[in-house]
């Protein structure tokens, strides 16, 4: 047998055996019994075939062979020790890091009050922000480069997990002077024929505003793809067109010359949820923040 099959306990009982001396103090320092301590040495000298005391009726006496290996014993204790103090500030949020995938658009509409809350509660945990375009998002999350990411489901779940937040309303957002802009909300079939600023292809809301003004009796106008939220705001601001986006996302914009009005008749709404690589799991930090951005969404 070798030092690799002894148990931690009896690696223990070794040590405190080494350092008391004496059996009964081991005892009362592993807080078992004298009898007890007793059978774990036997154990591990009979694991080990050799004897690693030599009673007597007073004290134990350390053997050779205890000698060569209770720094080897030590260094394993230290080890197993530094093993449960990680994961205990893990668990109790004193260390980590947690890593998040979220496109720039995401991040600025839904991310911050969480972000300052959660550092403000856990100081030593770091948080890793990617802000990614939204074309490098899933392989992020899939080549686990992050931990999780905040946006919208994608359309299987062969590489994906995922835990639905927040349904958030589709918002238009318009100049001040265009006429829709003294309606209180906007039904779909308005859009018919307006010049629409949308999103590239495949990015936020793009396909269900299209589809959605065409299910209306519309057709879409498209007269410039964007990328940023930011482009749609001057351009808007503007009176280049109109734009479509997320309430939380439209509410992010703060320029005077633009208002932002509910799109009705029918609501559509973007679906945003934790994203994770299929089959894995959270770590304590990272189950934090999401439980702290899903109370904040709500």
């Amino acid at each position: 047998m070798a030092l690799s099959h002894l148990t931690l306990r009896q690696l223990q009982a070794i040590r405190a055996i080494y350092e008391r001396g004496q059996i009964s103090a081991a005892a009362e320092a592993l807080s078992v019994t004298q009898s007890a301590a007793s059978v774990l040495l036997g154990q591990a000298e009979a694991t080990l075939g050799t004897r690693l005391f030599d009673r007597t009726t007073r004290r134990v006496a350390p053997t050779q062979a205890v000698e060569q290996i209770i720094g080897i014993i030590n260094r394993i204790l230290a080890d197993v020790a530094s093993i449960d103090a990680v994961m205990t500030d893990l668990k109790e949020l004193e260390r980590g890091v947690v890593r998040i995938a979220a496109t720039p658009a995401t991040g600025i509409a839904l991310l911050p009050q969480t972000v300052q809350r959660f550092l403000a509660a856990h100081p030593r945990i770091q948080l890793d922000m990617n802000d990614c375009a939204p074309d490098q998002f899933f392989n992020l999350i899939r080549e686990e480069k992050v931990d999780f990411g905040v946006g919208i489901p994608p359309s299987d779940r062969s590489d994906f997990d995922w835990r639905v937040l927040h349904h958030d309303p589709v918002h238009l957002v318009c100049n001040r002077a265009h006429p829709l802009a003294r309606r209180q909300s906007v039904p779909w079939n308005a859009l018919d024929g307006e010049p629409l600023i949308l999103a590239r292809r495949n990015y936020g809301v793009r396909d269900q505003v299209e589809a959605t003004i065409r299910e209306t009796g519309g057709t879409p106008n498209l007269v410039s793809e964007i990328g940023f939220l930011y482009s749609a705001e001057w351009m808007v601001a503007c009176g280049m067109g109109l734009a479509a986006f997320p309430a939380r996302l439209a509410r992010a914009i703060r320029n005077p010359e633009v208002v932002i009005l509910p799109l009705v008749e029918p609501q559509v709404t973007r679906t945003l949820a934790v994203i994770t690589r299929r089959g894995r799991s959270l770590s304590s930090p990272a189950q934090r923040f999401v439980d702290m951005l899903a109370h904040d969404l709500r």
